[in-house]
């Protein structure tokens, strides 16, 4: 009991001295912080016009369809026509000596999948040819022959099958 009474006189002390306790006004509180000035968002650098110089974008922009060279039913053999459009390839090679570049060879539907394949190779290794001979380094040129497996052009006439018979060059980024 004498706990009680205890416990009974130390709340009605604590009642009382907060009674007592000023309450708080307006000017006791703390002052609103200071308005930091912020910094003008920094501009970001303008990205520049077109693709970056020397990927795979500014290749096929330079080339403007000279990345391709076409072949006559069952050649392989580099006409003046795919000779100028080799020449700009190999330009933009020597001005990017650091990248690759893989020369794929295709055939149209005709004939069979192995001589295709064959056919296809032999496009592809022709383009990569006249490309070391003007200067480009042999070990920065890959060849792939997908034959008859990635036509540009569907149908099964002349016109299909004059854009399918192709040796195209796509650089490696």
């Amino acid at each position: 009991m004498k706990n009680a009474i205890r416990l009974g006189l130390i709340l009605a002390a604590t009642t009382g001295l907060a009674a007592c306790s000023k309450k708080a006004t307006v000017e006791d509180l703390p002052p609103p912080p200071a308005t930091v000035a912020t910094a003008a968002p920094t501009p970001t650098p303008a990205q520049p016009a077109g693709p970056v110089p020397g990927s795979n974008a500014d290749f096929m922009a330079h080339m403007q369809g000279r990345n391709v060279v076409y072949f006559d039913t069952d050649k392989f053999d580099i006409d003046a026509t795919d000779m100028a459009a080799l020449r700009a390839q190999a330009e933009w090679l020597k001005r990017y000596p650091a990248k690759r570049a893989t020369i794929e060879g295709h055939c149209d539907e005709r004939g069979t999948r192995d001589y295709n394949i064959a056919l296809g190779e032999r496009r592809a290794n022709a383009a990569k040819n006249y490309l070391v001979s003007i200067g480009v380094d042999a070990s920065r040129l890959s060849v792939v022959s997908y034959g008859k497996e990635r036509p540009v052009a569907l149908g099964s006439n002349e016109a299909a099958w004059a854009q399918n018979r192709r040796a195209a060059t796509i650089t490696i980024d």
